[in-house]
């Protein structure tokens, strides 16, 4: 069983912490979009500006922050990232209470919070890596997507009845808050960190920026799973936008049948990531990789044939609910191979351009589908996105071939 595991009181803080800042999160998921649209009364294209425009800016941000996060302690990082985080995100209640609040501080505060969030996911990667045995990592990063999982099924139901009753900035607190309990429960774990160390004179060169996805590109293995990721994670979320035009405007669905539709499914990441280890160590990761990462393309033409009524909404649901029960079983075996077969002078770098990547496809995909919904109607542009999502599968081919090669790691580590 996975929660049955040690992997250690220093593991523990860092899971603890993780947590602390993703119910947070989940609590404020969407806060800055409300703000806008309850406070500022932004319209359709600022509401989209803010969703797509600030984490791309955090995205371009983050590119030079790679070497800085690889040539460092992990900690102080990642202490530092949660720090700004909570120092942007406290900027809004404030700014609310003395009615300065404006639709520009609200892109900046997406931008920086965004950029932080990949320099601290780059950073507790490669810190994960040096902190538990490398047969402990799937065990490990099955826990986070977990606490993932669960904090998404939880937050956002408790964070928009908390605006409803405390006002628009609640959960926005909430969120600033958890970022400041977890730079304290990252700072309360002990033993002393090794300082990385460099051959290179200049660790911050130009060249260094690029490190990381001359890493992937170069990898017979990782390379296929980074494009197949993208393409699969970019039109997933490009179909949320679409989804909520067609549920709650023209299939009249009422805003708590949207909220449990996509709320209620979460709760299968549970299974998904429980489950981890004990499908890698009976099938192995091979078998993960193809069958599974197939799975979690197939269903997503599900919604292109969503009715109104509670036959349309318990088909979101059964959909989600398949997609989510895939992914969170297939995400964290491919973290845990994605760290295995990254040398440790590159964990940071790698895991950065992995992030940029998928936020970078995640905005496209969002904008073209957008687009052609505008130009057709929401239901054809699902179509077209649950059609071009099968395709996917083609790239697990070539991994699929590279695993046939390699040594089955996580199920010797069983």
């Amino acid at each position: 069983m996975v929660g049955r595991r040690r992997l250690g009181r220093r593991f523990g803080w860092l899971w603890a912490s993780y947590a602390v800042s993703a119910y947070g999160s989940g609590l404020g998921f969407g806060a800055l979009p409300l703000i806008a649209v309850l406070v500022l009364h932004a319209g359709p294209a600022e509401v989209s500006a803010l969703s797509a425009v600030g984490p791309a800016v955090g995205a371009l941000i983050a590119v030079p922050l790679a070497p800085w996060v690889e040539f460092r302690r992990k900690r102080p990082v990642m202490i530092m990232m949660d720090l700004a985080r909570f120092a942007a995100m406290a900027t809004v209640p404030v700014a609310y209470a003395f009615g300065w609040l404006g639709f520009v501080q609200l892109l900046v505060v997406s931008a920086v919070v965004a950029a932080a969030k990949i320099a601290f996911n780059a950073a507790s990667g490669a810190y994960l890596k040096a902190l538990v045995r490398p047969d402990d990592l799937l065990v490990a990063n099955a826990r986070f997507e977990s606490t993932n999982w669960s904090s998404i099924a939880v937050g956002p139901p408790l964070g928009g009845a908390a605006i409803g009753l405390f006002g628009p900035v609640t959960t926005v607190v909430a969120d600033a808050l958890s970022y400041l309990l977890s730079a304290l429960g990252i700072t309360a774990i002990r033993g002393q960190e090794e300082a990385p160390r460099t051959t290179d004179k200049s660790p911050l060169r130009a060249g260094a920026l690029l490190d990381g996805w001359r890493h992937i590109m170069g990898h017979p293995g990782l390379r296929p799973l980074y494009l197949n990721q993208m393409l699969v994670a970019g039109l997933i979320m490009a179909t949320e936008p679409l989804l909520a035009v067609l549920l709650l405007r023209q299939l009249g669905f009422p805003p708590w049948q949207y909220a449990l539709a996509f709320a209620a499914p979460c709760l299968g990441g549970l299974i998904g990531s429980r489950l981890a280890r004990r499908v890698v160590a009976r099938f192995g990761r091979h078998w993960v990789f193809r069958t599974v990462g197939t799975l979690r393309a197939i269903w997503l033409i599900g919604l292109a044939f969503v009715r109104p009524g509670i036959v349309g909404l318990v088909t979101v649901m059964a959909v989600e609910l398949a997609i989510i029960i895939d992914m969170s079983l297939y995400s964290p075996v491919l973290a845990t191979y994605r760290l295995e077969h990254t040398p440790k002078h590159l964990v940071a770098r790698t895991l950065t351009a992995w992030s940029i990547g998928q936020q970078a496809s995640i905005a496209v995909l969002t904008a073209l589908a957008g687009l052609l919904a505008d130009v057709t109607s929401p239901r054809t542009a699902l179509t077209v996105a649950g059609l071009l999502i099968l395709t996917t599968s083609l790239l697990l081919l070539r991994q699929d071939q590279t695993l046939q090669h390699e040594p089955e790691l996580s199920r010797s580590h069983s």
